[in-house]
């Protein structure tokens, strides 16, 4: 298969690159930038005719200081990709697109597990951008075959120490005495960087255009417990301070996925433990 996959250099990127090339495809990628559209048409007429579009570029944390630069980036960005795809390719020759959204869609939802059926309502401009672009995306439906995931909390080597996890592991791995957080009480999916790259190949083969597959375990873990493996992990107790700074008041309580959609589409994915998504970023952290 020829890729192009955009956000390459990104946390995702670097490790579905990997295991995309591992898997005998050929990768290009896109590095131009999402707001530029005359910059977007040369990088395309560069790669030659391509079989797939892996769409991972974006702004990603929802911390992200310019609520205007998430809607710039996630949305109007990825509706310039899509147009670009659409007037630089022969209709014949079209590749099939994989949109990267994300479960904050889902805002805070009393049904847990979630299905890709409960409506979205989105309680931040992270959020709410990138479910504008999911509609967005699916108005080219009729000129591209568009598949959307929504990824529910991954993590793993390499990913930046803004994130949650990556912050309890490094405090871990220096064996910092402190360490300063927000919310306590958050319960999150914490999958594997590598179980979400593999659901992506897989949907770009086997998913339906125009529908949305929620990449996701259905197994959630409180904050209390990450932070109970990493003492197991590293034979080290931190002392915890909560930092009100870091309290959002739009905070997502819980988002707990359903697979089953994800799953009868594409069969069952490589199991990856909490545990060893944890030894894998300490063994980096020790790298």
């Amino acid at each position: 298969m020829r890729l192009l996959v955009t956000g390459a250099s990104g946390f995702t990127g670097r490790h579905l690159i990997s295991l995309a090339q591992a898997a005998g495809h050929s990768v290009s990628v896109l590095e131009a930038n999402l707001t530029d559209v005359n910059a977007i048409r040369l990088a395309l007429s560069a790669c030659g005719p391509l079989d797939a579009v892996l769409h991972l570029a974006g702004i990603a944390f929802v911390g992200h200081a310019d609520n205007a630069a998430f809607y710039a980036v996630n949305t109007v960005g990825t509706t310039n990709l899509l147009q670009c795809l659409v007037s630089e390719t022969a209709a014949a020759r079209r590749p099939r697109v994989l949109i990267a959204s994300s479960a904050n869609v889902y805002g805070n939802c009393e049904r847990s597990p979630i299905s890709e059926e409960q409506a979205p309502a989105p309680v931040n401009h992270y959020a709410a951008s990138k479910l504008a672009m999911e509609h967005m995306a699916l108005t080219h439906a009729d000129r591209l075959s568009v598949v959307i995931a929504r990824p529910f909390n991954y993590t793993g080597p390499g990913q930046s120490p803004s994130f949650l996890i990556p912050k309890l592991v490094d405090h871990f791995a220096r064996r910092a005495p402190q360490i300063e957080l927000g919310n306590l009480h958050v319960e999150r999916e914490f999958n594997d960087v590598r179980m979400v790259c593999e659901a992506y190949l897989a949907l770009l083969n086997k998913g339906q255009p125009g529908e949305t597959y929620n990449i996701c375990s259905g197994q959630t873990h409180s904050l209390q417990g990450v932070m109970d493996r990493l003492e197991r992990l590293t034979g080290h107790q931190m002392a915890v301070a909560v930092n009100p700074a870091f309290v959002r008041a739009s905070e997502v309580h819980r988002l707990c996925g359903s697979p089953d959609k994800l799953l009868g589409c594409v069969g069952e994915l490589a199991p990856y433990t909490l545990g060893d998504t944890l030894q894998s970023m300490l063994d980096a952290a020790a790298a």
